[in-house]
């Protein structure tokens, strides 16, 4: 078989003027030489589709963010193909590798393997298998205990995906604009400019401190429990996330191949047995089944409703995490041809496959269940399904499925944070950290030092290091608050912040209208579209201060506003952290300067000296 990519050579960045206009440009290299001609030229037998190598340009210096150029950014990474994939799964694998390359350099053009058959096709795909995860097996019986009604629940469940639309197009936007790798940390730093690095500080500090795994480990504890017959105990449960922590970070950190294929098979299992209920709610209300009055629930929907903002808006945050995996469309934008027409198209199209697929296994939850039993359920609402369709036994067995759909989606949030690329029949590997390493390359401070956290150590193939660090919050998380509450308060934690985030990212938006209306813009999201999301985003950061209506919220004994004032801890944590750095030693006559410095392993590190103020 000829290979496809057979070495790594220099080639010009193409100007992309037809698409994003005539606005200076930056002439960054791109390293990559496609093979000129295909296997059918050279007369192989054994046919396999085209890949092609695409390039993306940046259309304004003035808003290019980031510390380290294209080639530093793209340091230690060699990628070749010496066989056709082997499956769709491993194409998919290969385009979310050649965006993720890029994320530290917000590179000024990227190349980008592009399956060109079925762009559409894996582009959904990606969007409906990143969007599903433990929120619809686990958040249902807390939304309905927040609002009160099995209506007011479900048109949570279609509110949350209207924001989550409105959403998607405004960082389609943003993605076109500046098409790169880094998703929310490169629209802030591209819009809010000064001071310098408290963006990047802000959303550092978020990232690491609340981008654990800790709900979904929390989620496999108590699934897996059920399963194997057993009472949670707090430490029990405790222990056995803490247990699946630690060995999904040592698996992905010293045998990344491994990892893959393990995350790829429990990623098809979460769509498995979603799909699974959806189907055995359409039987249990045909009355095929044991369960007396499946529409009982249905009579008198919205009786019981609550009137607070501070329910709604509680509930807003775990709906708002079911839905969470939208935004991670814009990580595959580069990796497509004509971006804006096929996410236009796939992006809303997977977001609302996962739309209606949750708006149906919430149906058929309440058809199986009662709303007492579902509320009692806690994150075993899944498990309370099974054994009303099926009974005791048949339960034990399905949930043990859902426990593996908790531990698949552990496994993609992992993979967020650290993807590879592996061939067949050659030694030749990428490995690159898209979260928490490429902020140490960045040059954010961290203990211990940049160089640790950047590295690929030790096996020179994945960045342990950067795994331990997303480790050490989510063994935090899942020790700290009682286990019978734990997973609601995380997802409202994580949610916070996020919409403070948010709120931001939509002002820069409407700033940047204001600001550079000439602006090329691809593509440009309907005003009121984005006016609605800044609505929202200022009613969740300002209703959960209301008193909720049973005066205690969903977290008991944890007072009902505490998720809010830890969120804005950490943001404020945060600036604090960038005011010793930046601010502090200028009251001593000194200031920390950018130095980059190339690791063993050919990674490139921006570190910060101190130097004295002359």
């Amino acid at each position: 078989m000829t290979p496809l990519l057979e070495h790594l050579a220099p080639v010009r960045a193409r100007r992309a003027d037809t698409t994003l206009g005539h606005s200076p440009v930056s002439d960054a290299r791109v390293d990559g030489q496609l093979d000129g001609k295909s296997a059918k030229e050279k007369g192989d037998k054994e046919q396999w589709p085209t890949f092609e190598v695409a390039t993306v340009v940046v259309v304004d210096q003035e808003l290019e963010p980031g510390e380290l150029s294209f080639e530093e950014g793209m340091s230690a990474v060699r990628i070749s193909f010496n066989a056709p994939p082997e499956h769709p799964l491993q194409i998919l694998q290969a385009e979310w590798v050649a965006i993720l390359a890029c994320s530290a350099a917000r590179c000024s053009c990227v190349f980008a393997f592009r399956f060109v058959s079925s762009t559409h096709a894996l582009t959904v795909f990606h969007s409906v298998g990143r969007i599903i995860g433990t929120g619809i097996f686990s958040t249902p019986s807390s939304i309905l205990g927040s609002v009160g009604s099995v209506g007011a629940s479900l048109m949570l469940w279609v509110l949350g995906f209207v924001l989550s639309f409105c959403g998607l197009f405004i960082w389609l936007e943003f993605g076109t604009m500046f098409p790169r790798s880094g998703g929310e940390k490169v629209y802030l730093e591209a819009v809010y400019t000064k001071p310098k690095y408290l963006a990047t500080v802000l959303f550092a500090v978020n990232a690491i401190i609340l981008g654990s795994t800790a709900s979904n480990c929390i989620v496999f504890a108590q699934n897996i429990l059920v399963a194997a017959d057993q009472p949670p105990s707090e430490w029990v449960t405790r222990g056995i996330a803490l247990g699946v922590a630690g060995f999904m970070t040592l698996l992905h950190g010293l045998t990344p191949r491994l990892g893959i294929w393990v995350a790829n098979g429990l990623s098809l299992c979460k769509i498995f047995i979603l799909l699974f209920v959806v189907i055995t709610g359409w039987v249990v209300l045909a009355g095929h089944t044991s369960i007396p009055d499946p529409h009982a629930n249905f009579s008198n929907a919205f009786g019981g409703s609550s009137n607070s903002g501070n329910d709604y808006a509680t509930a807003t945050f775990k709906v708002l995490g079911a839905y969470s995996g939208w935004s991670n469309v814009n990580y595959v934008l580069n990796n497509v041809k004509d971006p804006v027409r096929t996410l236009k198209v796939a992006g809303p199209l997977g977001l609302g496959i996962c739309a209606v697929l949750y708006l149906l296994a919430n149906i058929s939850y309440f058809a199986a269940a009662t709303k007492e039993e579902i509320i009692g359920s806690g994150t075993t609402v899944a498990s309370l399904f099974f054994n009303n369709a099926f009974g005791h036994q048949a339960q034990k067995a399905l949930t043990a499925f859902v426990a593996l759909s908790a531990l698949g989606d552990f496994l993609s949030v992992v993979i967020d944070a650290l993807t590879y690329l592996t061939e067949r029949d050659n030694c030749g590997s990428f490995a690159a950290a898209r979260v928490n390493q490429e902020l140490a390359k960045e040059g954010i401070p961290l203990p211990f030092g940049n160089r640790f956290w950047a590295s690929n150590w030790p096996t020179g193939k994945s960045p342990l290091a950067g795994l331990v660090m997303h480790l050490i919050p989510t063994v935090v998380i899942i020790i700290a608050p009682p286990p019978a509450v734990a997973y609601p308060f995380i997802v409202d934690v994580e949610g916070y912040p996020s919409q403070i985030i948010n709120l931001f990212i939509v002002i820069g938006l409407l700033w940047l209208r204001w600001r550079k209306p000439h602006l090329p813009r691809p593509f440009k999201v309907w005003w009121p579209l984005a006016i609605f999301f800044l609505a929202a985003a200022v009613f969740l950061l300002v209703a959960p201060f209301l008193p909720p209506a049973n005066g205690q919220g969903d977290t008991p004994p944890l007072p009902y506003y505490l998720y809010c004032l830890v969120g804005i801890a950490v943001i404020a944590g945060g600036a604090l952290y960038w005011a010793a750095w930046r601010v502090v030693p200028r009251r001593f006559g000194y200031e920390y300067v950018p130095h980059k410095e190339q690791l063993s392993d050919g990674t490139v590190v921006t570190v910060f000296l101190r130097k004295k103020i002359e």
